[in-house]
């Protein structure tokens, strides 16, 4: 078939980096931009956590998809579209009403980057047997990561550079930022108009209605499976910790040292945090995937749950301690990000082994998955308010509270299928 000529290796790597890209600028890149240009931490939190809503609406958005237009064009008008906003974006910063533009703006990108992230796994299944599917996961991931280094790490970084060495204003140099994320994204969309194979099948015949009561069908047959509101309760606060101290872990290692934070400038920010922390979270994930893979998801997930929640107790020395050595914090959010890389795992994997399976196995994950980022979203949207009101020492001390009832929950939860190592 023509489409084979497509090798996987022209696409696959690009489109999960475009993937990844508009999804790191907007939940772990603007609450550092918005920081730097003064907007209050609890405002911060807010709106950056609730940006992050149109991805759990994919089981929706995904129903219109299958009645209009194809995977291929989606992708390619996505990135398009998300490079447009982003440069709509660098002209709102100098504006008086900056925040409120920008937020709109990012909603945009966010549904966008929503619609992609559909789109271009709809193609990777599409295109590829299983074999190859499995052959190319890592580029996936390696590429998806790129994105987060790339955007937490070296963007950060850089916008930190040309401020106190370059002398550029902030605003300006979160311009040139923004300017080159949009001419990243629009020189990867116009590439996949010739890279990207096409569509091999049309799309779902029926009308909206029609899908739209299939769509009921499969959110009933969910509803239905063993445990699962057990499960729903696990998956909530699997994460909730997490979904506290996310929004607010960036904002205290940037708050000086009077007001409780570290005082990381955005250079030590990005090389720090954004690239050295991801590259042991894709380490820890590497790690734990072999773990699994030896002693079966049910006798090693407690485990992977105390990983992935204890490490939260760095931000609380931290924010007791303050210490001002570079290396220190660096080790700490080193060991802290290797445990959220270990422990995320175990979720992905419980999701896919005891959530899942059935018959609308791929749309009862995507369920699963957009519950998943709800359960993260809602506690982001209330901890700058927390943060503010508690002061950062008693904030990650309730941090370190809510890991509690994960890791009770987790040691209880019970095994639908049959484990296998």
């Amino acid at each position: 078939m023509k489409n084979q000529k497509k090798n996987p290796i022209r696409w696959v790597p690009t489109t999960y980096f475009a993937m990844g890209l508009p999804f790191v600028m907007l939940s772990l890149v603007s609450p550092i931009l918005f920081k730097d240009l003064g907007i209050p931490n609890e405002q911060v939190a807010f709106w950056t956590s609730l940006l992050i809503l149109p991805w759990s609406l994919k089981p929706i958005l995904s129903v219109v998809m299958e009645l209009y237009g194809t995977k291929r064009l989606y992708i390619v008008l996505t990135e398009l579209l998300s490079a447009i906003v982003f440069g709509l974006i660098v002209f709102s910063l100098p504006l008086p009403n900056f925040f409120t533009l920008s937020l709109a703006l990012m909603g945009v990108v966010a549904l966008s980057g929503s619609t992609h992230d559909i789109a271009g796994d709809g193609m990777y299944m599409e295109q590829l047997d299983a074999d190859t599917q499995s052959l190319y996961s890592g580029w996936q991931g390696a590429f998806y990561n790129l994105a987060k280094v790339l955007a937490n790490g070296g963007l950060i970084f850089l916008a930190g550079w040309l401020v106190n060495s370059q002398g550029m204003s902030v605003v300006a140099s979160w311009q040139l930022i923004l300017s080159l994320c949009a001419l990243i994204l629009g020189l990867v969309g116009l590439y996949h108009l010739y890279a990207l194979p096409k569509d091999l099948k049309k799309q779902t015949e029926g009308s909206f209605s029609e899908k739209s009561k299939e769509l009921w069908g499969i959110f009933a047959a969910f509803f239905e499976k063993k445990h699962i509101f057990y499960y729903l309760f696990f998956i909530f606060l699997y994460r909730f910790a997490e979904g506290l101290a996310m929004k607010i872990a960036p904002l205290f290692l940037k708050d000086s040292l009077e007001v409780g934070g570290l005082g990381l400038s955005n250079e030590q920010y990005g090389l720090v945090y954004g690239t050295a922390g991801t590259v042991a979270f894709i380490i820890g994930s590497i790690v734990a995937g072999y773990f699994v893979s030896r002693v079966g998801l049910k006798k090693a997930l407690f485990l992977l749950a105390c990983a992935f929640n204890i490490p939260f107790v760095v931000y609380l020395l931290f924010a007791y301690f303050q210490p001002t050595h570079l290396t220190t914090i660096a080790v700490g959010i080193v060991g802290e990000y290797f445990g959220y890389g270990f422990g995320f795992v175990g979720l992905t994997l419980f999701m896919m082994q005891q959530i899942a399976p059935g018959k609308y196995q791929m749309a009862h994950y995507a369920f699963a998955n957009s519950l998943m980022n709800l359960g993260v979203m809602v506690p982001g949207m209330i901890s700058g308010y927390l943060s503010t009101y508690l002061g950062y020492e008693h904030f990650f001390l309730l941090v370190m509270a809510c890991t509690v009832p994960a890791l009770i929950v987790t040691w209880r939860v019970p095994f639908t299928y049959e484990n296998k190592k």
